[in-house]
């Protein structure tokens, strides 16, 4: 009688492992999701430019492509259907010309899944004190509301002028930060100064 109540002890316990083992496989895998949700979106110019020569990468897409490097963000560069052109004097023209009548050109193409992005890097050159009309035309065409705005600029001296600004009335349930100004011909000949700037500045936005 003894044996038998040992033997029936044993299936229980034996029993009662395979169902929690059982249980603990039928629990649902976690499922892995990107962490990634930093967009680094901008504007740049190549061609003719001043005090510089002709150039083949744009100074905002230098700070752009090194702001994305550290942050770990992905990218979007900003380019209008008819591109502007490459000589200096023409293009700058062209531009005082779209500010003056408050131009939105037409974009090559709009992004896609924006709204899985919480915070922007905003980046673009200074024209004529103000943001070029093709960057006005993408912030007015997307919906950035509740997202954290970052702007950078290139400039040739004016700084980011009246661009954060400009950039807050456009976006008006978006949170604007504090933005960086770099001096375009460093971007192309004094790298390793915007570097430690770029990096002083993201130091302070806690990146």
């Amino acid at each position: 009688m003894k044996k038998i109540f040992l033997l029936l002890m044993m299936i229980l316990m034996v029993s009662g492992c395979g169902g929690s083992e059982e249980k603990s496989s039928a629990e649902p895998a976690k499922v892995q999701t990107s962490d990634k949700k930093i967009l680094v979106m901008y504007f740049s110019r190549t061609g003719e430019e001043y005090n510089v020569g002709n150039i083949t990468k744009g100074n905002t897409a230098i700070v752009a492509d090194y702001i994305a490097q550290k942050t770990g963000a992905d990218t979007f560069e900003i380019k209008p259907a008819t591109p502007y052109p490459d000589e200096y004097e023409a293009c700058t023209e062209l531009a005082k010309r779209e500010l003056e009548s408050n131009t939105r050109p037409a974009l090559a193409k709009n992004i896609e899944n924006l709204a899985q992005y919480d915070t922007i890097f905003l980046g673009f050159p200074i024209w004529w004190g103000a943001l070029p009309r093709v960057v006005m035309t993408f912030l007015e065409a997307n919906d950035l509301s509740g997202k954290r705005i970052i702007p950078f600029c290139t400039h040739g001296g004016s700084g980011l002028a009246g661009t954060e600004r400009e950039i807050a009335d456009a976006c008006p349930n978006a949170k604007i930060l504090s933005g960086l100004a770099v001096v375009g011909k460093d971007a192309q000949n004094d790298f390793p100064a915007v570097q430690k700037d770029v990096d002083a500045w993201l130091k302070g936005l806690d990146y």
